[in-house]
This record gives C-alpha cells, sequence and structure tokens, in this order.
C-alpha cells in the first residue's frame, strides 16, 4: 500500500497535535508556579499585616531571583531538543546535566551571599520597621531552597527538551498540594508562625527538586548517560545563558521603569496600574505555553537538520500566536465587568482602568506573535540576538516611558508606551525571523 502524500493541510493538523500536546501541560505549570505565593499569603495573612508586609518583600526579592535565572530552562530546552532531534539521547540527557550542575552551583553561590545580606536587601525594599524583621526570617529561610528552585528550573528545561511538559505539570500540581499542606501544618499546626511558611515552601521546593533528579537520573541510566560534572560542559551552559540573562533583565527593567512612572501619577494610576499587570501576566502565561512548546519544537526540527520543518512549525505557532492574542483581547473587554470589581470598588480607579485595559486588549494579538517569535528564536539558540533586541527595545521604551508624566499622560499613556515596546519587539523579531539567520541546523548551534 502507497503511503498517501503529505499536505499542507496534513501538515497543519501535525503542527497542531504537538503545539498543543506541549502548551496546553507548560501552560498548568507556569499557572501552578505563581499559587506558591498565593498560599504562602492566604496562609499568613491570618497571622496578621505586618506578618503579610514580610511575606510580600521577602516573596518579591525570591521571585526577582527566579526571573533572572529562568534562562536555566530556556537555554537548557534549547540545547536538549537539538540532540533530541539529532537522535541522540545520551547526548540530550547529558547536555541536560550540564545545566543542573550549573543551576547547583548558581544556587550555591546565591546562598552564600544572599544569607548574610538578607537585612540589607530587605531595607532595600523599604520594609517598614514592623514588617522588617518578618520579611528577613521568611527570606533567610526561604534563601535555603534557592538551589532547588534553580535545579528545577534547569530539570524542566531538560524535561521540555525531551518533549515532555506532562511531567512539569504533574511535579507542580504535587508541589503546590505539598507547600499549602505544609503551610497549613508548620504555620498554625506546629505554632511556627511566618517560619513555618517559609519552611513549608522549602521543603516543598525539595521535594520538587528531587522528583526532577529521579526522573532525569532514571532517564540517564536508561541511555548510559555520564551523571558526572563536566566542567567544559558546565562552561559551555553558562556561555548559552548569558544571552538570556541579559533579555531577562533587560524585560525586568522594561516593566519597573513602567511601575515607577504609574507611582509618579498617583495613588489611583498606581493602583490601576497593578490590577492591570497582574492580569497583563495571566495573559502572557498562556502565550508563553505556546512559546515553550515552540522552544521544544523548533530545537528538534533543527537538530535533525530539517530545515522545512523548522519554517514550517514557526508559520504555524505564528498562526497560533495571533490567534490567542485576538481570543485573549475579546476576552479582556468581555469579562472586565466581572473581574474589575474582584480588584476593587474604588471609582476613581475603576474609572482609571478602563481605557488603560482597552488598550492592552488591543495589543494582545501583538503580544502573541512577540511570545511565539520569541520562543522559536529561543528554541534556535539565538539568544545573542534576543539579548540585543531586548536592548534596543529598553532604549526606545524608557525615554518614551518616562517622559508620559512630564507630558501631562496618564496611565493609558504609559500602557501606549507599553504597546510601543512590544512593537518595537514585534519588529526585532519579525526581522531576524524573515532572514532565515536564526537556522542553524546540526546537534549544537
Amino acid at each position: 500500500m502507497t503511503q498517501a502524500p503529505a499536505t499542507p493541510k496534513n501538515g497543519r493538523r501535525r503542527h497542531d497535535r504537538e503545539i498543543i500536546a506541549l502548551a496546553v501541560p507548560a501552560f498548568g505549570a507556569l499557572v501552578a508556579e505563581p499559587l506558591f505565593v498565593m498560599v504562602d499569603s492566604a496562609v499568613v495573612g491570618h497571622l496578621g499585616t505586618p506578618q503579610l508586609a514580610g511575606l510580600g518583600i521577602a516573596a518579591a526579592l525570591l521571585m526577582t531571583a527566579v526571573s533572572i535565572f529562568v534562562f536555566l530552562a530556556y537555554a537548557t530546552t534549547a540545547a536538549v531538543a537539538r540532540r533530541v532531534g539529532a537522535g541522540d539521547l545520551p547526548a540530550a540527557i547529558r547536555q541536560g546535566m550540564d545545566g543542573i550542575w550549573l543551576a547547583l552551583l548558581l544556587g550555591a553561590a546565591v546562598v552564600a551571599l544572599a544569607m548574610p545580606t538578607a537585612p540589607w536587601l530587605v531595607d532595600v525594599f523599604g520594609a517598614s520597621d514592623t514588617a522588617a524583621p518578618y520579611a528577613i526570617t521568611y527570606l533567610r529561610i526561604s534563601i535555603l531552597g534557592i538551589p532547588a528552585m534553580l535545579v528545577v528550573l534547569a530539570a524542566t528545561g531538560v524535561l521540555r527538551g525531551l518533549q515532555d511538559t506532562r511531567t512539569p505539570l504533574y511535579v507542580a500540581i504535587a508541589g503546590f498540594t505539598a507547600n499549602a499542606l505544609l503551610n497549613v501544618t508548620l504555620v498554625y499546626g506546629a505554632g511556627l508562625g511566618i517560619a513555618g511558611s517559609a519552611w513549608g515552601t522549602v521543603i516543598a521546593q525539595a521535594g520538587m527538586a528531587a522528583a526532577y533528579l529521579v526522573v532525569v537520573i532514571r532517564g540517564a541510566r536508561k541511555h548510559g548517560a555520564s551523571l558526572r560534572p563536566d566542567a567544559a560542559g558546565i562552561k559551555a551552559s553558562a556561555r548559552a545563558g548569558v544571552p538570556l540573562l541579559i533579555r531577562t533583565l533587560s524585560l525586568r527593567a522594561v516593566l519597573m521603569i513602567a511601575t515607577a512612572v504609574a507611582a509618579r501619577l498617583g495613588d489611583v494610576d498606581i493602583a490601576a496600574h497593578q490590577i492591570i499587570l497582574s492580569l497583563w501576566s495571566l495573559t502572557a502565561f498562556a502565550l508563553d505555553a505556546i512559546a515553550i512548546a515552540g522552544q521544544a519544537i523548533i530545537g528538534r526540527y533543527l537538530g535533525a537538520d530539517d530545515e522545512k520543518g523548522a519554517r514550517e512549525a514557526c508559520r504555524r505557532m505564528v498562526e497560533w500566536g495571533i490567534g490567542c492574542g485576538i481570543v485573549l483581547g475579546v476576552l479582556i473587554v468581555l469579562a472586565r465587568p466581572l473581574f474589575i470589581p474582584l480588584f476593587t470598588s474604588d471609582p476613581s480607579v475603576k474609572d482609571t482602568l478602563l481605557p488603560a485595559l482597552l488598550v492592552v486588549a488591543v495589543s494582545q494579538p501583538i503580544a502573541g506573535v512577540v511570545f511565539v517569535l520569541d520562543g522559536v528564536l529561543m528554541g534556535a539558540g539565538d539568544g545573542r540576538y534576543l539579548a540585543w533586541a531586548m536592548l534596543v527595545t529598553l532604549a526606545v521604551f524608557a525615554p518614551v516611558a518616562l517622559l508620559v508624566p512630564s507630558l501631562g499622560g496618564g496611565l493609558t499613556a504609559l500602557w501606549w508606551a507599553m504597546t510601543l515596546m512590544m512593537a518595537v519587539r514585534l519588529i526585532t523579531l519579525w526581522l531576524r525571523t524573515r532572514s532565515g539567520r536564526w537556522i542553524v541546523t546540526g546537534a549544537t548551534r
């Protein structure tokens, strides 16, 4: 029996199945991450306002650390996926182990630096005299969990590169459940207060890291991959991560500038800005799930020397990004009467929020394409270009955003500046993708 020739329609369906299979579990795992902080906040909030304020400061510091080191997941995904595409699973797992060893080294360095400087870090964030002791207590205990947090990032990248996003979802759900139970037990049952919340989170993170290591070690033994640290491999992982670190820091700078500008606009504007930023972050999880699928799929195609497959997958993911962006934009508009009252009852905040929210809704299709192309170039290992592109974006955004207050603009003008930022990212990423220079085939870039 002769096999039916492939058609464009069949090709799209194949890509759709791959995207859905990878993106849906990835979205679940991404949403589970911020739930850790939400559980801690819910439990600690009943201890008192100073305790909750202290948790907020410590959690902000910890989330900043995680966001800075997220390159451990991104770089590892791309490198492992290439090896998978090349059909060399032992080398893929070996590459992943290099990323995990790098995570352990970085985690140890962060603990050594952050532990003695915890009081200073809390003071820099402007903690009050009543909140500072609780922030220091929570931070010093939670710092012990940073190596586990970074191992989770790197190991997540390993499994994504192996085209497995289901295991990270299961581990995230288990970690969230354990964190919730431990928090209630240690805070109230054992009477440890805010320290119990921190220990509960550390234990849950250690359990997640252990679960990942069991999976990776089992795969290494199955395929005969070495588990020993390799200096050359660790250095290569670090080199691949540096450009992505620059990209991430530039993006964090954009968000910090936006928040600082909103604060200068007044209390009403900063309150409305925080609500919009929370919603914007939620939509980013949905779009980032497609980007994660893009990292894994593109890396695999390039590793298999399949340039045509990589281009077709990129094209289909862009279509997904546009479609998801349109859907999210429409949902924001339609659901605004439902979710705005959940955040505020202040008429002034609502009036300020609404026009800026419509700007966010309009910009969602742009964001959809940006996230997808970001994932495609990450999967291709094109980190150096991503770093330069984000620096250019920051250079364009910063002066425009900082001019908003002096020109009499309000929160809506600030979010138009944020839309400009996304448009600049779109242009830089689209130009790179169209040029084809990102396409470098083979087991390594």
